[in-house]
């Protein structure tokens, strides 16, 4: 073999080496779905309702009769689902039944999936997170507010929400049409509504800091918050069933589950102009797809280890011992012991999306008749094996109460 012949299969070999190495690349930043990762979520799926677990449909056909809980539920265990089921109606005034796969709008659940596309983009280093909103928009009339703040809830902003619903119904504004992120914003900046508190002072939990999350996403991405979730967060983690809907694109969000309210069917809830603003609210999706994505985030699909770790990290002083808010969740901590969680409350819909991450149990509860059965769901935790995951369990001290 010649000198030049050697040197060149050198040079190839370490380019095949190089193509390897980049092929193994499963870091967030370059992952693209396979056939195998869409047959790992069909088997993740798979469900026999004949052997469902019994002690689960015991509670939940109870807490639908005598709760009043309407909605769709899964619980899974260490990647096998344990129960799925519908419970009552879509929209009570059609009389339409709910389906497995039918779309629920997430509400506050949102905020999980916002706080992951920020991380996400701190991680291909687009963002830092004390970055201030100043940055992005030089008229927020509001100093000191990183984005960090706003992920834990303590950037002391008032709430959008009764803002801009006191501006519309001042000014008899239409209140059919939707408006966007940067209406809000623009909005904020015109007329300077006067913060609940000083920055970092507090936790103060409320949409508007997911909505400003949700613009600044678009800003740094140069694409609507749908268009960025859909290819970042749900086709990787194989949520074929979740998008973003906005009344600010549609004139009717086409789903077919209609939220009550008022715990009574004769108030089913008309969305809204506030229906527009998005990242503090504005998916929807199925109970199915929530378990995907626990599972994406538990495989390491949509974020690395260590920026998982600092989304479960409480920022927070301790609620009744337990409880604390990181980056996105809600958590719940105890020696041994830690839950993720979120729950949503929005137009008519009411939920609660917990993951168990020690025992690796995953509950999904999705409704859209606003009462109080989900806070009757005790002896869902112990079935399963997690903690209550209820404040009014504990004392201040962190103890559990005697009426658990």
């Amino acid at each position: 073999m010649t000198i030049p012949a050697r040197n060149s299969l050198l040079v190839f070999a370490f380019f095949i080496l190089i193509c390897s190495c980049r092929s193994n690349d499963k870091s967030p930043a370059a992952f693209t779905r396979t056939v195998s990762d869409d047959e790992k979520d069909s088997l993740l799926l798979l469900y026999n309702p004949k052997h469902a677990d019994k002690r689960i449909d015991a509670f939940m056909q109870h807490l639908h009769k005598v709760s009043g809980f309407n909605g769709n539920v899964l619980v899974a265990k260490k990647g096998k689902i344990l129960y799925e089921n519908c419970f009552g109606w879509a929209d009570h005034l059609r009389r339409d039944s709910l389906k497995i796969d039918s779309k629920f709008e997430l509400a506050s659940v949102t905020k999980t999936m916002t706080g992951t596309a920020v991380l996400l983009l701190q991680e291909r280093g687009k963002l830092r997170l004390d970055q201030n909103v100043k940055e992005f928009f030089p008229n927020f009339p509001y100093d000191n507010i990183t984005i960090r703040l706003l992920l834990t809830h303590r950037s002391g902003m008032m709430n959008y929400v009764y803002f801009v619903d006191k501006l519309w119904k001042a000014a008899h504004k239409d209140e059919r049409k939707g408006i966007t992120n940067t209406d809000v914003m623009n909005l904020i900046a015109e007329y300077k509504p006067a913060p609940y508190i000083q920055p970092d002072k507090k936790f103060h939990y409320n949409n508007s800091n997911y909505m400003v999350l949700g613009a600044i996403i678009e800003k740094i991405t140069g694409m609507s918050y749908a268009d960025f979730m859909a290819q970042n967060v749900f086709k990787p983690a194989g949520m074929k069933h979740t998008a973003v809907y906005s009344k600010a694109v549609y004139d009717k969000i086409p789903v077919d589950v209609v939220g009550h309210d008022r715990n009574s069917w004769r108030y089913s809830v008309a969305q809204n102009f506030l229906d527009g603003p998005v990242g503090d609210k504005g998916i929807y999706s199925t109970v199915k797809d929530l378990y995907l994505f626990d599972q994406a985030l538990k495989s390491g699909r949509l974020l690395k280890k260590a920026t998982l770790d600092s989304a479960y990290t409480g920022r927070n002083p301790l609620v009744r011992g337990h409880f604390n808010y990181g980056y996105g969740w809600r958590i719940f901590e105890s020696p041994g012991q830690k839950v993720v969680y979120h729950t949503g409350w929005w137009h008519g819909f009411r939920h609660i999306y917990l993951r168990d991450l020690k025992n690796d149990v995953t509950i999904v509860l999705l409704g859209n008749l606003v009462n109080g059965s989900l806070l009757n769901l005790d002896e869902l935790f112990n079935i399963t094996g997690m903690p209550v995951v209820r404040k009014g369990a504990y004392t201040g001290s962190g103890d559990a109460t005697d009426d658990q």
